[in-house]
């Protein structure tokens, strides 16, 4: 596809979004966020997994057949990956070198702030950014993918820097084989 054509897209997809109601979301107790923030995932381990979540969080459209093996937080207004988060990429990259079936979908995630065009947008760079980051290290294109949410699937409710920081991340799903 073009250019134009994909950025096309991208605008038609966050028009229609921009009609649909918000799904209703859970803030995780006080519990579950402490289990969250220690758990590890499947080839990484240590704090820079950026925080798993259990399958629930993981899949809010109920999709019970894709597991999240890392999450990439960013800054505001960005798309550039933090230091903290090359052991996450290298990681993942060995993983899927070493099986070239696998595939992950990179979903793109910001918070609520800016329009509905803006955020589908900046979810989409921060998704190609982790995408051109796993390439570097030697995965095949073809076992990646990308999709923008924008701020549509938020992990944490509220106005707030502790819960913006939170939903603006890229998640890297498990996508089959």
């Amino acid at each position: 596809m073009t250019r134009v054509l994909k950025m096309a897209l991208v605008v038609a997809f966050g028009a229609l979004l921009a009609g649909c109601p918000k799904k209703p979301t859970t803030v995780p107790s006080a519990d579950s966020k402490s289990a969250v923030s220690q758990a590890s995932t499947a080839g990484v381990s240590g704090d820079a997994t950026g925080r798993g979540r259990g399958l629930a969080e993981a899949t809010p459209m109920g999709d019970t057949n894709v597991t999240v093996q890392s999450i990439i937080h960013f800054d505001y207004d960005s798309s550039a990956i933090k230091p903290e988060y090359t052991a996450v990429i290298t990681s993942q990259a060995k993983r899927l070198a070493a099986n070239r079936t696998l595939k992950l979908r990179l979903e793109g995630h910001t918070d609520e702030r800016g329009s509905s065009e803006y955020n589908i947008g900046l979810g989409e760079r921060r998704a190609q950014a982790v995408k051109r980051a796993l390439m570097l290290e030697g995965v095949a294109e073809a076992q990646l993918a990308t999709v923008s949410f924008g701020a549509e699937r938020p992990v944490a409710d509220g106005h707030s820097e502790a819960a913006w920081s939170q939903n603006r991340r890229v998640e890297l799903v498990d996508a089959g084989r």
